[in-house]
């Protein structure tokens, strides 16, 4: 399985996440708010979830970043990507969601699916940039602060 294997990018490897990797992966959410905030118990569960895609990567032997997702019949979803701040713009989100595409694929998901703040300028730049395009929003989607998302997708297949 590809989401198994480790992937070497700039110094970075990505590879399963474990339920271990929980309490790291709750501190870099906490450094990136305009991320979905999960505890450490949701991530915990979320791994024990039948079709769920979960990766870290890791810089020096710590975590740096994660995503994770879902995926029914042929659609997958992205339902959280984040990296620590000191690790952004350096191409490890796009490792990630890459590897995480590349996945799902493996499992023939035919498309992919994410919602991202609607004030989160960079992150729809980011997926935009990785292929994925605008196809709706839902209204205060976010409990935290009523924003509305923005429903963006992608084909996985030709």
């Amino acid at each position: 399985m590809v989401a198994e294997e480790s992937r070497k990018h700039v110094g970075t490897t990505i590879r399963a996440f474990l339920p271990a990797d929980a309490t790291a992966v709750t501190k870099i959410l906490r450094a990136a708010p305009e991320a979905s905030q999960w505890t450490e118990l949701g991530f915990k569960e979320l791994l024990a979830w039948r079709g769920v895609l979960a990766l870290v990567s890791e810089e020096n032997m710590e975590i740096s970043g994660f995503i994770v997702g879902r995926q029914v019949a042929d659609e997958a979803e992205i339902l959280n990507l984040a990296v620590r701040p000191a690790s952004r713009r350096k191409g490890e989100g796009g490792e990630l969601l890459k590897a995480a595409m590349d996945e799902f694929r493996t499992r023939h998901a035919r498309r992919l699916f994410l919602e991202v703040r609607e004030s989160n300028a960079g992150g729809i730049a980011f997926y935009r940039k990785h292929g994925f395009a605008k196809s709706g929003e839902r209204p205060r989607y976010y409990s935290d602060s009523k924003e509305a998302a923005v429903t963006m997708e992608t084909k996985l297949t030709g």
